[in-house]
């Protein structure tokens, strides 16, 4: 059951570093910032949540599992968050879009 655990926490880790990789992909490949964010916001709430979640998985049911559930769920609820005051603020400062430019 040990090597069980820890070969599937190994997985769920390793997904998310792929998700974040593909943030990473995604600021290099979009020219927009809004694109940008976007990109960046989703992958990195959704590699970090699995990040944890595998994690959780390897240290089991303890204390410690408790404390980084919590962390996921306060990521879960504050990272949508941030991008979308992001993107507000800079639209309400007047950063300019594709359609603005010449």
């Amino acid at each position: 059951m040990d090597n069980l655990q820890i070969i599937i926490s190994n997985i769920v880790i390793f997904a998310g570093i792929v998700f974040m990789s593909f943030g990473v992909i995604g600021i290099f490949k979009f020219d927009n910032f809004y694109t940008r964010l976007l990109a960046t916001s989703k992958t990195d709430t959704v590699g970090a949540l699995t990040f944890i979640i595998g994690i959780a998985i390897r240290h089991g049911f303890s204390f410690f599992t408790g404390k980084v559930v919590l962390l996921a769920v306060i990521m879960l609820m504050f990272n949508p968050l941030v991008g979308h005051i992001l993107a507000r603020s800079a639209y309400l400062s007047g950063h300019e879009t594709d359609e603005d430019k010449p």
